[in-house]
């Protein structure tokens, strides 16, 4: 691989590494999803910096240079790391709908205990004029 494009990809996947890990630091990303991301960068990086890696993958695949190889490994990474947050999402759009359900059915169950209860004064106020 040509030593330029090895650098600006040993560089590009050092920043992404750092980037992740400054996130989670920084609470903006949850570990659980950070260690797809960390696992892609290294897994970049040993190929950045590991020429004869990348020559056997290219040479196994029919790639003609190891360049185009990096880049396709790191479509690879990215494909997975979109499947998995596909999932992720799908997972908790369902969590979302169950919840929603369940709370109306308590605010269904909480109207007749509403409208029982002794009338309050303004500054004690039912739960359900608070929420809206």
């Amino acid at each position: 691989m040509e030593n330029r494009i090895q650098l600006v990809a040993i560089i590009a996947a050092g920043v992404l590494l750092f980037g992740v890990l400054e996130l989670v630091r920084q609470r903006k990303l949850l570990e659980r999803y950070a260690l797809g991301w960390m696992c892609a960068a290294v897994l970049l990086l040993i190929l950045a910096i590991w020429n004869g890696a990348l020559t056997s993958i290219a040479n196994l695949v029919g790639i003609a240079t190891p360049s185009n190889a990096l880049f396709f490994v790191a479509v690879g990474a990215i494909i997975l790391l979109l499947l998995h947050f596909s999932v992720a999402v799908s997972r908790l759009q369902d969590q979302t709908k169950i919840l929603a359900q369940r709370l109306a059915l308590v605010e269904e169950r909480m109207k007749p205990l509403e409208s029982a209860a002794p009338a309050t004064t303004d500054e004690e106020q039912p739960l359900a004029t608070i929420r809206r």
